[in-house]
């Protein structure tokens, strides 16, 4: 009898021992959530190497180049390309001002050419040409030296047939008729210096302008994002960036070139007074001019 109740008490204390180890494992897979209902089973992100993540990959490519194939459409060729190179990319970084700075890039290339074209076109060789219209007055008279300047152009030829012109109404008249025909000469020669002097000037305060805008965006993000990092402001301050790049790449030849056509209008008035001066003395000699 003893033998049987130890025998059945051994068993209820194995049936609660397993019944303690299983309690937990029960517990666990049963654990309701933070609302009180049973967790549902999570599920793995889904691999980009099996056919489900290519099939997502290839429609997103599939996508892009429709998108792309729409916009070079309606864009063209040339935009497209330029749009997506290095520079297009800034220049849409840039913001607005970059519009304005386009335009004087523009100005200032369109006159700077053109000054260079009517220069190259303007000069001579003034010794040749002195020594030409001399001769050729000594022993054609004055209607041959004014062919001579007629053949040849450029203000220098310009201003000594002005000259030539008023050889019979004394020196005083010569002297006054290449005054007035340098004065127009080097009008002519000046034209378009005020445009280049302005882009040189105002591509800088463009470009400061939109340094201004871009650092006004980079405290606008700064003020509205809970928690500041640099990605917030890098686009505000790329803007301001480029732009300040931008002008003072368009305003340093503008400078440069404003300067070498100065220099070069200034030796047009020099050879012209020289050769001016060289007429007016051989007329006077030569008696023409009295």
């Amino acid at each position: 009898m003893v033998e049987r109740r130890l025998t059945v008490k051994a068993s209820l204390m194995a049936f609660v021992l397993c019944l303690i180890i299983a309690l937990p494992m029960v517990l666990q897979a049963q654990e309701p959530g933070e609302e009180g209902t049973v967790t549902e089973p999570v599920f793995m992100a889904q691999a980009d190497s099996d056919s489900l993540g290519t099939a997502k990959n290839d429609s997103l490519f599939v996508a892009q180049e429709v998108a792309d194939m729409a916009e070079r459409q309606r864009l063209g060729v040339v935009i497209y390309n330029l749009k997506h190179s290095g520079i297009g990319e800034k220049y849409v970084q840039g913001g607005n001002f970059m519009h304005a700075l386009l335009l004087a890039s523009i100005i200032g290339v369109v006159f700077i050419i053109e000054r260079l074209v009517t220069l190259a076109r303007a000069r001579v060789n003034v010794r040749r040409l002195m020594s030409d219209v001399l001769v050729t007055m000594r022993s054609e008279g004055v209607d041959g030296a004014m062919k001579v300047c007629e053949r040849t152009r450029g203000p220098i030829a310009a201003v000594l047939h002005s000259g030539l012109l008023r050889s019979g109404r004394g020196p005083d008249a010569v002297k006054e008729a290449i005054e007035t025909a340098g004065g127009i000469e080097t009008s002519f020669l000046e034209r378009g210096l005020v445009a280049i002097a302005t882009v040189a000037q105002v591509a800088p305060l463009l470009g400061f302008l939109g340094t201004v805008s871009g650092m006004i965006s980079a405290f606008a993000a700064i003020a509205s994002a809970e928690q500041v990092s640099a990605k917030v402001v890098a686009s505000g301050i790329e803007e301001a960036l480029i732009t300040t790049a931008t002008g003072l790449i368009i305003a340093i030849p503008a400078s440069i070139g404003h300067s070498f056509f100065v220099s070069q209008i200034d030796r047009f008035v020099l050879e012209m007074e020289e050769a001016s001066a060289e007429l007016v003395n051989e007329l006077i000699e030569t008696g023409v001019a009295k």
